[in-house]
């Protein structure tokens, strides 16, 4: 496998840059730290490199990048071109990581079917998205990987060089040091949110006495990696207006009944009821790895389970509803909250509040997903793409779930 600390062949042999290819990678590195200070979103950002990387190096059909959780060692994608058809090699991004070495996989020197010894086998991946030639590069901060970013082609006759390895570990560089960079402001975000929210919680005579208490008070919380499942019924005030308070209540029984069992198979937590809506938690407060995945699959399972209620009350002369569910992940706060007489385990934090965007953009018998937990199952759902509005924050991009597959791509 070629690296920059390897043994490399005369220039020459490797192939040398047009002018006009170096002043387009010229051109990347001015570009690269104006866009930095622009971009406050992670994934904006990044979606920009990878963007700017497949125009500039010639060979590059294909890009792709992928960041490690910081609780975790799961690898999101966060950034794709195409951005309808991502192609990633998840063996390739490990070595990369655990090397903290940028290569060019099959390596020019070794062109044998499985490369020079050391050099990873051809996985799943690589035969399923037909790469034949493709660069990986960590995003190292610190002496840690933080990432990977890669480029790729599926064309025999493409094959990058040492110039293009060069350009995309220097701008792997950079995207490491931005990506450390938002990480630590998105922490100070959430302390402040926080402890924001504990100023509430707290009477203002214990909120003065904290003031001049020595050393650090230890709150009731503590900061998570957690994926936020909302669901509520469509309607549910429309129709339960016409209804008596019992047969409301049969109804809630005969949803709920269903619906709860599911979240705790696949190891989530219900947080709170609010009226026909559940809030479950899922990563929390017990690590979960596949998190996002069991909040996917909880999600549809209980759309199964709604259809399968509404056929028996159907059958009962009995009013049905139709399960609307929104999932997002991102960063809480947990923890018990309250007082020493009433304490309660709940989370805090923007990611259940956009989580009940996703809840409120979803038609009955759907769920949507974020961005941010796609880059976590994109192997193994079929999704469409679509768009809500919002009150507060715009417009935001979605995911419709048209199909799971729960073996994976």
């Amino acid at each position: 496998m070629s690296s920059l600390d390897a043994n490399l062949p005369p220039f020459d042999s490797v192939g040398a840059t047009t002018a006009t290819d170096a002043e387009r990678r010229l051109a990347l590195f001015y570009e690269l730290p104006l866009q930095f200070a622009r971009e406050t979103h992670l994934s904006s950002l990044m979606q920009l490199i990878v963007e700017r990387l497949v125009d500039v190096i010639p060979d590059a059909k294909r890009g792709a990048m992928l960041v490690k959780e910081r609780t975790a060692e799961k690898l999101a994608l966060v950034a794709h071109v195409p951005r309808n058809n991502p192609a990633a090699s998840l063996t390739l991004a490990r070595q990369a990581m655990d090397q903290l070495r940028a290569f060019i996989w099959p390596s020019p020197l070794h062109q044998s079917e499985n490369g020079p010894p050391g050099e990873a086998m051809p996985a799943e991946s690589i035969e399923e998205y037909r790469i034949k030639s493709a660069m990986y590069a960590p995003l190292v901060w610190e002496g840690k990987a933080l990432g990977v970013v890669c480029v790729d082609n599926d064309k025999s006759s493409g094959g990058f060089t040492i110039d293009d390895l060069k350009l995309l570990q220097a701008v792997a560089h950079h995207a490491a040091m931005a990506l450390a960079n938002l990480q630590l402001q998105e922490e100070w975000r959430l302390q402040a949110e926080y402890l924001n929210s504990l100023i509430v919680l707290i009477s203002p005579q214990i909120a003065e006495l904290l003031k001049y208490r020595r050393g650090r008070p230890r709150l009731g919380g503590e900061f998570r990696a957690a994926t936020i499942l909302i669901s509520d019924i469509r309607g549910f005030t429309n129709l339960s207006a016409s209804m008596s308070l019992d047969d409301v209540a049969e109804m809630l029984e005969d949803y709920f009944g269903r619906l709860v069992p599911i979240i705790f198979k696949y190891q989530g937590t219900i947080d709170k009821f609010v009226g026909d809506a559940i809030l479950a938690v899922f990563g929390s407060p017990r690590q979960d790895e596949q998190q996002h995945l069991h909040a996917v699959q909880a999600a549809m399972e209980m759309q199964i389970a709604m259809r399968d209620v509404n056929v028996l009350r159907a059958a009962n002369n009995k009013r049905t509803g139709e399960l609307g569910i929104g999932i997002h992940c991102g960063e809480v706060v947990h923890g018990l909250v309250g007082t020493t007489e009433r304490m309660e385990f709940t989370v805090i934090g923007d990611t259940v509040n956009r989580a009940s965007r996703y809840c409120d953009g979803t038609l009955g018998g759907e769920v949507l997903i974020s961005p941010q937990v796609y880059q976590w199952v994109w192997q193994h759902v079929i999704v469409e793409q679509t768009s809500i509005e919002t009150k507060h924050e715009g417009e935001l991009v979605g995911y419709r779930i048209k199909q799971l597959e729960t073996t994976g791509k």
